[in-house]
């Protein structure tokens, strides 16, 4: 797919990989619109690319998604691009032992890191794909999923979300396919980003690092670019294309 010109939404497109992934959107002279639930972000973001769309939505919420899906639908008809990026980093094992006793994994933050990195994934993209199909556009879902996804010591919520998003990768190319739609997914390895520094230790991060083939964590850009190559190429379709510098958890 040729970019220039095309309808391409980004969830989570204010800040991190997201922001990486719209800049280089907007290079591409794509038309961009970003849903994200933070005003501000929208706010700086909507200055510095006036012709961005900025639409304030929580993606886990379904009522907003629909409610956001349908404001975008009414101006642009139909977009050529859905980038499932948005989600939340939460670090926690199963049980921890400390001091206190056993503590369990909190049950809120299971829910919420599912429903923000998983159930808006779906929620998101069966309001973009409906609109697709009825306008007969030809397009690409690319799902943000993680190399947590094949299970990562101590991330039990977020490595369980992430090998859904890649379940359904798998599952919505099988059934979109034969409408033009082709569905794929990008799992970063550990990135320089504020989510990642926010969520993991320096020490933690560190000891990632060495064990990293290429001893250091990825950019974001170099995410972006990911991101753009599964878009731009025709067959690339059903799979997951992992960026993590050769990591292996």
């Amino acid at each position: 797919m040729e970019l220039r010109g095309k309808k391409v939404i980004v969830t989570g497109g204010v800040r991190g990989l997201g922001r990486s992934v719209v800049d280089t959107l907007i290079s591409k002279g794509a038309i961009v619109a970003v849903f994200d639930i933070n005003r501000q972000g929208l706010a700086e973001l909507r200055e510095q690319h006036p012709d961005t769309t900025c639409i304030e939505c929580d993606i886990a919420d379904y009522e907003q998604v629909l409610a956001a899906t349908t404001r975008y639908h009414a101006e642009f008809k139909s977009a050529d691009v859905l980038i499932n990026n948005a989600g939340i980093l939460y670090s926690a094992p199963l049980v921890r032992i400390s001091s206190s006793g056993i503590e369990k994994h909190d049950v809120a933050m299971w829910n919420k890191t599912l429903a923000t990195n998983l159930s808006s994934v779906f929620y998101m993209t069966a309001c973009i794909v409906e609109k697709m199909i009825s306008t007969r556009t030809k397009g690409v879902i690319v799902n943000i999923s993680s190399i947590s996804a094949s299970g990562n010591a101590g991330q039990s919520a977020y490595s369980a979300a992430k090998a859904g998003v890649n379940a359904l990768t798998a599952t919505w190319a099988k059934e979109l396919s034969t409408m033009g739609i082709r569905v794929v997914a990008v799992a970063p390895g550990f990135t320089e980003t504020e989510s990642t520094k926010e969520a993991l230790s320096e020490a933690v991060l560190q000891e990632i690092v060495k064990k990293v083939p290429l001893r250091r964590l990825g950019k974001p850009q170099e995410i972006a670019q990911g991101v753009i190559s599964v878009i731009e190429n025709d067959f690339f379709n059903g799979k997951v294309f992992e960026l993590d510098g050769g990591l292996v958890i």
